[in-house]
Formats: structure tokens, C-alpha cells, sequence
């Protein structure tokens, strides 16, 4: 019988995530309280300058989430009802739900086995099969968009991406959420592009807690586009013609209502924390890159998992750290896996169910485990373990042991 595993009895709480913040987040927001104005205003226009510049676009909306980002992208491009979007299945909720807040429908797209990132010749498949559809959809809707998904701060191929668009009239929506900083390049030698700097139609940032950088709850659209630009920035707040800063600031105190928007608006709280983790993001971000590699080397003889993939044409921002489980080589699920790391006081998570697996897109599309079979593979086999700028060398260490030890212990 096998023992228990050492790091059943050597107990250290590390959790999924730490927020780093530093004085000066916490004095632009003692200082954003005294000012006496609160809401979208000055420090919101600070911000969306400097990530404007910090990722090479020359329009930067600031909205309260990525999702809310996500979603005046599409609206802005016109999507409507009836119209197809392709959509990674391998994603989290929001991707594919501003698709349907439009009464759009989703093309759930499978991942590659290797990146679990979109794969484009499966889009290639679902394209040419939903126009293959029952009846033969004499009058299928029009497929419009794509919407590639940077899992963990990997990029995709953009110019594959763009090209893809370009040869089925696509546009293309970035939900670049674990992306910043991030760039990518064709080969070595060639010029890196940065994530946003025109690598789609609209680029969508989040600023989530958890994220490389934050600002709490926050996202941000970015474009080369002006009248894409105008749009969500007007769709954001109720479609009014004047926001409250510009007639606070000795605009007019006139406004129209131009279109039926939304209340996604960034406060100036908000903007304050993301003003100063802005210059620090490159620093958080080779914080996490040596985080990384001290997995990559601590855990590279293990030969009961499948490490992330790094990229010599990809700068990445690790926002996560998936590990694929070779499950038939262990005794235990996932899942049981999980809990035996969580009483060990390392707190893991997973990246994601996928679309296609959730009862409403199963019950609504009519979508099974065999719509995307690398993903629903991947599903039951992927953990992520904790990354973050904050994490000691002795918790990175303490994540790999208890981890190697664990899975050996599980061995069959």
C-alpha cells in the first residue's frame, strides 16, 4: 500500500491569486476620493491614453468589464439576430454570450490538443458544415465574425486569424482578457506585435481582479477604428451625445439620447488603481514568466502530466498555468486530484468547462461532447495552478512539490 504523500503532513496556504498593489494604487484612490468626483471623468481619460500608447492603438474605450467590452465590439460592428459568429469553445461564458445578447448564434469552435487555443482548420469544418445544415439551409443566417480567445496569454497566429477573416469576409473581435502584455511574431527575426496593436477589428482587454493587471472590475475595447471608437463609446453610457465629465468640465449641459445604450461606464475609483498598474505591467509580467519557467523546471520530469507550451515567437503573459493530467496513468479524477491539493493548502482551478459542454448551450444549439472532441478530451484532464506577480519562490516551490508528489503518489 502507498504511503500518504510528504506534502499531506508539510502544510502552506497558497492561494489561486493575490492582487499586487502598491502605494500608488492605494494613494490615486485617496486622492480620486478627495477630488470629489467619483464616476467616468479625468483619471478614466488618463488611463485609456496611456493604455492606448501601451499597446499601440490610437482608440482606447474603458468600460466596467471585458465582457461589457466584448459586447459593444459586436454591437458596434452591427450584429444582429440571426447572424453567426465563430466562437471558441474552450472560453469562458462571455465570449460567446454578448454573441446572443445580440440574438446571434454562436459557431462553437474546437481547440488545439497542443495550445487549447481556437483551431482554425476546425473553423474551417464548422463554417462549411453550417452552411451544410439540414435542409440546406437555403436561408442560413450569415456567418460575420470570428472571435479568437488568447488562453492564458498565448497568442494565436493573428495574421493565420486575419487571414482566415479576410478570405470568408469576417471581422474579427480579439478577447485578448488574459492577453496583456502579450505580442506575437511570424518567426524569429521578425518585427513583434504587440496584443492590440491592430491584430483584429477590436481588441478586448480585461482588468478583472485576477488579472495581469487590474483595476478591480475593468475592461477596455482598443481599435484603429474611429467610427468603431465613437460607437461604443457612446453605446456605453446609455447612447447619450454628452457624458457627464464633458458637461461638467464647461460643456454643454445639453444631451441626446442617440440610440438605446448601455450603463458600462469605468469610474475614476477604477481608473485610479489601473493609472499605476499600468507602468508596472511589463515587471508583473516577467514576474510571472519566471514563475513559469521555475514550474517548467521543477516539474519537467514528471512524466505523469503534459506542461503548457511556451513559444519562442510569443511573448506571454501567463496570466495562467494549465497542466494536463495523463488520467490514464493515475488513480484519480480531476477533480479528486483538486481536493487532495486543497487539504495539502494549494488552491488550484480549471480553465474551462467548455461551451459546448453547458446545458444551455446543449439545450439551445442541440451541441455535444462530440461537437468539439479536443476540448471535451482536454476538459477532464486540465488544472492551473497558481501564477501570480505576488507569489514567493518558496510558494512556486511549495505549488511543485506538493504537486509532483501528489500525482506520483496517484500513480498507477
Amino acid at each position: 500500500m502507498k504511503s500518504q504523500p510528504a506534502a499531506a503532513v508539510i502544510t502552506m496556504q497558497v492561494p489561486f491569486f493575490r492582487p499586487d498593489l502598491g502605494e500608488g494604487e492605494i494613494d490615486e484612490v485617496i486622492a480620486t476620493l478627495r477630488s470629489g468626483w467619483l464616476t467616468t471623468g479625468p483619471r478614466v481619460k488618463r488611463f485609456e491614453a496611456a493604455f492606448a500608447a501601451a499597446v499601440g492603438a490610437p482608440h482606447a474605450v474603458s468600460v466596467n468589464s471585458c465582457t461589457a467590452a466584448l459586447h459593444l465590439a459586436v454591437e458596434a460592428l452591427g450584429l444582429h439576430a440571426g447572424q453567426a459568429v465563430l466562437v471558441p469553445t474552450m472560453t469562458f461564458a462571455a465570449t460567446a454570450e454578448v454573441v446572443r445578447y445580440q440574438g446571434a448564434i454562436p459557431i462553437l469552435v474546437d481547440c488545439d490538443p497542443v495550445t487549447n487555443n481556437m483551431d482554425l482548420a476546425d473553423a474551417e469544418r464548422k463554417l462549411s458544415a453550417f452552411h451544410r445544415a439540414p435542409g440546406g439551409m437555403a436561408h442560413a443566417p450569415d456567418v460575420v465574425g470570428i472571435m479568437p480567445v488568447h488562453i492564458g496569454g498565448l497568442m494565436l497566429d493573428m495574421a493565420a486569424v486575419n487571414a482566415f477573416a479576410a478570405r470568408h469576409g469576417l471581422w474579427v473581435v480579439e478577447d485578448a482578457a488574459h492577453a496583456f502584455p502579450a505580442a506575437w511574431r511570424p518567426a524569429r527575426g521578425a518585427a513583434w506585435q504587440r496584443c492590440g496593436e491592430n491584430t483584429a477589428t477590436v481588441t478586448c482587454f480585461s482588468f478583472y481582479v485576477n488579472k495581469t493587471i487590474t483595476t478591480g472590475e475593468g475592461g477596455m475595447a482598443v481599435t484603429h477604428d474611429a467610427a468603431l471608437a465613437q460607437r461604443m463609446r457612446l453605446m456605453s453610457l446609455h447612447g447619450l451625445s454628452n457624458d457627464a465629465w464633458n458637461r461638467y468640465a464647461g460643456g454643454p449641459w445639453d444631451y441626446r439620447i442617440v440610440a438605446p445604450g448601455y450603463k458600462y461606464n469605468l469610474t475614476d475609483v477604477a481608473a485610479a488603481i489601473g493609472i499605476h498598474q499600468l507602468p508596472r505591467a511589463e515587471t508583473m509580467r516577467q514576474r510571472r514568466e519566471q514563475i513559469a519557467g521555475m514550474y517548467l523546471e521543477m516539474l519537467s520530469r514528471c512524466e505523469l502530466i503534459e506542461l503548457p507550451p511556451s513559444d519562442p515567437n510569443r511573448i506571454h503573459s501567463w496570466h495562467l498555468f494549465p497542466i494536463r493530467l495523463k488520467l490514464d496513468a493515475l488513480s484519480i479524477s480531476r477533480n479528486g486530484l483538486m481536493e487532495e491539493l486543497r487539504g495539502a493548502g494549494v488552491t488550484c482551478s480549471v480553465h474551462w468547462r467548455p461551451l459546448h459542454l453547458h446545458p444551455y448551450y446543449q439545450e439551445t444549439f442541440g451541441f455535444s461532447a462530440d461537437t468539439c472532441p479536443n476540448a471535451t478530451a482536454a476538459f477532464d484532464q486540465l488544472i492551473s495552478v497558481p501564477i501570480f506577480p505576488g507569489m514567493a519562490d518558496v510558494e512556486v516551490e511549495y505549488v511543485a512539490m506538493v504537486f509532483k508528489n501528489m500525482v506520483e503518489h496517484f500513480a498507477v
